[in-house]
């Protein structure tokens, strides 16, 4: 009796100094810098909504040179933030990327224009020079300039200024219109000094020229395995919970966004402006992609040649209907 007891007794203490059972790792690889367009994951790790998922999330910040659709074929991530554009483009180049959820319902691409150039309506855009981001991010430009009527190509009907991520060329007159963001760049101009009625937005999503913007996407391969599945179900839950969150506590989600900063260069005005406006953009979505939305960005890149055809298996609902099942 005497050796069972002290049996159960070393089983207990070892129970006791035992570590938990190891949080599930995941990577995840950001299309650019931390900023409130990425508040959601970046609140979902603050306030320990991964940690409850038993989930080990690292967030990658992205930048200029970094294009995620590469780091995650090159095994730096498990899933990344990109566009459906770029996704799609990476797709049939060889990478197999796969949409497993959609963040943000609307888009906040635009094009943001001097009124003092005399631009008041799409039609003004013709023989003016247009600043446009490359890297992915122009697709829906070129798509815009088609469906008005207008060739973009070299020699066209408008100058095409291949453009920084800056607002430099707007400012110092150097284009009549730039690319920008709704929750980022235009608000660069205002706090520069301009007003807006000073400018003129073309905004892609009123069109007609709106593609789906940041989604989660992932390697297709990898969702064969149904743990895989669950873990992502897992971390698209919890990274929806941070996007309710930051739409409910903008202030305390600007806070924990710029803790995360590590490039110095942003504000706390700006990072408010921007959180003010990407909530406007995943307001009333729960993760699950839109398949009318998705069908109008393949229109709109098939169309222009973009891609040669309609993807097969770029999108599944693999991932957000396990993650609806853990309600």
């Amino acid at each position: 009796m005497k050796t069972i007891v002290l049996a159960g007794a070393a089983l207990a203490a070892a129970a006791l100094t035992s570590p938990a059972l190891a949080a599930d790792p995941v990577t995840l690889q950001l299309k650019w810098v931390a900023d409130a367009q990425f508040a959601g994951y970046y609140v979902a790790k603050d306030k320990g909504f991964y940690d409850d998922a038993g989930l080990d999330v690292t967030i990658k910040p992205g930048g200029p040179d970094i294009a995620p659709e590469q780091v995650i074929a090159g095994g730096g991530a498990d899933v990344i933030v990109d566009w459906m554009a770029a996704a799609l483009v990476a797709r049939e180049k060889g990478v197999p990327l796969v949409n497993i959820a959609q963040p943000f319902v609307r888009g906040g691409l635009q094009l943001t224009c001097r009124k003092d150039t005399g631009i008041e309506k799409p039609e003004d855009l013709k023989g003016k020079t247009l600043g446009v981001w490359y890297y992915g991010n122009e697709y829906p430009f070129f798509a815009y300039m088609s469906k008005l009527g207008l060739n973009a190509q070299e020699g066209g009907d408008v100058t095409v200024l291949k453009q920084a991520f800056n607002v430099d060329p707007l400012l110092q007159k150097q284009a009549d219109c730039i690319s920008t963001m709704s929750y980022n760049e235009y608000w660069q101009l205002i706090e520069a000094g301009m007003k807006p009625e000073d400018l003129v937005v073309f905004k892609y999503s009123d069109e007609g020229a709106a593609m789906l913007e940041d989604g989660l996407y992932t390697l297709e391969p990898k969702l064969d395995d149904p743990a895989f599945v669950d873990k992502m179900a897992r971390f698209v839950k919890a990274s929806m919970k941070g996007w309710e969150y930051a739409q409910e506590h903008p202030d305390e989600a600007v806070q924990i966004v710029m803790e995360n900063d590590t490039t110095g260069a942003i504000t706390e005005e700006h990072e408010t402006h921007m959180m003010d406006e990407v909530n406007k953009l995943t307001a009333g979505g729960d993760g699950t992609l839109d398949a009318a939305t998705y069908d109008n960005t393949v229109q709109i890149l098939t169309d222009q040649k973009i891609i040669s055809k309609t993807p097969e298996g770029a999108y599944t609902s693999k991932v957000t209907d396990k993650m609806k099942s853990m309600d």
